[in-house]
């Protein structure tokens, strides 16, 4: 069951409840789900009694207890707990593998991952000033239109129904991508930053983030060719090496740092943060990944390109801190958890490439 089969089961619950007359509430169109929280237990959290409590008139506890005998009959869900004010924590059949069903969904789909029918039939007129930003934030809201079954067309003139505020100078200078990013990265209510801070290699600009993790997945894929294994969908493990000693980050194939100063084929290093990430954080690139149709049929609805540049740099933050677990360290052998470490790496590159290609910008193989 991936996160987003979680939340089609969370709202399914919703409705049992409200057409068994326990709940009296307008269904919502989608749950969120997500990582526990300070004091939450199990696999995934939602918040979605203490959304219904007050249009319900019944405590936020309540609601949650109407809601937890039926999840725990649906398939694929083993236990659920409320704690605190009235969370819902999932524990998921063993059975089920969250990040398998995920990845397969990914490597399947492909670039069209997250593409859905959210505007399926519709036509958005969009009417835009004579202003480069506005010209290309409509040209991205075009392409993701098109990801959720629309049509866009742009045209000139009055009434403007797309007017983001103005770049307070030309962008050119900066380059292709970096002025693309500049242009689209802020919400169209803020006023965009032209300066040579998009320019700068280094983890303090989220461009570089983002395009440097997707140049690290290419390199890792690279690597892992050279060792002759390739990515197959199946169970994370923690990543430890043969030794069974600390790991190390002198002995690991393909750590790295955040570093403009190095290329994404160089040698080891120690990451960043000055630690080496185990398949551990597999959890915390999944919600990313998993959310990404919400994200982009948002990014559609209200035509906002910008939710989906900070996106990829959420998922870019995920993944940057897992690569170091996916190549075998030292005398370790490729084993079926390196081959599964890989696939999870290179569907989250699939999400970034696909992401950058929306808004217009590169997604290089080597940075």
């Amino acid at each position: 069951m991936t996160p987003v089969e979680l939340s089609r089961t969370v709202l399914h619950a919703v409705r049992c409840a409200v057409d068994d007359g326990e709940l009296s509430v307008t269904v919502p169109e989608r749950v969120v789900v997500t990582e526990p929280g300070p004091g939450g237990c199990g696999d995934f959290a939602t918040s979605v009694a203490l959304q219904l409590a007050r249009p319900a008139g019944q405590p936020p506890r309540r609601v949650a207890e109407i809601l937890r005998p039926r999840l725990v009959g649906a398939d694929g869900i083993r236990d659920v707990v409320v704690t605190g004010p009235g969370f819902l924590n999932i524990s998921l059949d063993a059975r089920a593998d969250l990040v398998t069903g995920l990845v397969r969904e990914i490597r399947a789909r492909g670039a069209s991952y997250g593409h859905g029918d959210a505007l399926a039939g519709q036509v958005v007129a969009l009417r835009v000033p004579y202003e480069v930003r506005a010209e290309v934030v409509a040209d991205a809201v075009v392409r993701i239109v098109a990801t959720q079954g629309g049509r866009a067309t742009v045209e000139h003139g009055e009434p403007v129904n797309l007017r983001p505020v103005p770049a307070p100078e030309d962008p050119a200078p900066l380059g292709h991508d970096a002025s693309q990013w500049a242009l689209l990265h802020p919400a169209a209510h803020d006023r965009p930053r032209i300066t040579a801070d998009h320019l700068v290699q280094r983890e303090s600009n989220p461009l570089f983030r983002v395009r440097y993790a997707h140049a690290r997945i290419r390199s890792v894929s690279r690597n892992a060719a050279r060792l002759g294994f390739t990515a197959e969908p199946g169970p994370l493990d923690a990543g430890r090496c043969a030794d069974a000693g600390p790991l190390s980050t002198s002995r690991c194939a393909n750590a790295g740092p955040l570093d403009a100063g190095r290329s994404a084929d160089a040698p080891p290093a120690t990451p960043a943060n000055g630690t080496r990430s185990t398949a551990n954080g597999a959890p915390t690139l999944l919600t990313p990944l998993a959310d990404h149709p919400r994200i982009l049929s948002a990014a559609a609805t209200h035509r906002a390109p910008d939710r989906l540049a900070r996106h990829l740099v959420t998922v870019a933050d995920a993944v940057l801190p897992f690569l170091p677990s996916v190549l075998p360290c030292g005398e370790e052998k490729p084993s079926a958890a390196h081959r599964a470490r890989l696939a999870l790496a290179e569907a989250a590159g699939t999400v970034l490439a696909g992401g950058l290609s929306l808004l217009g910008i590169d997604a290089p193989e080597h940075l």
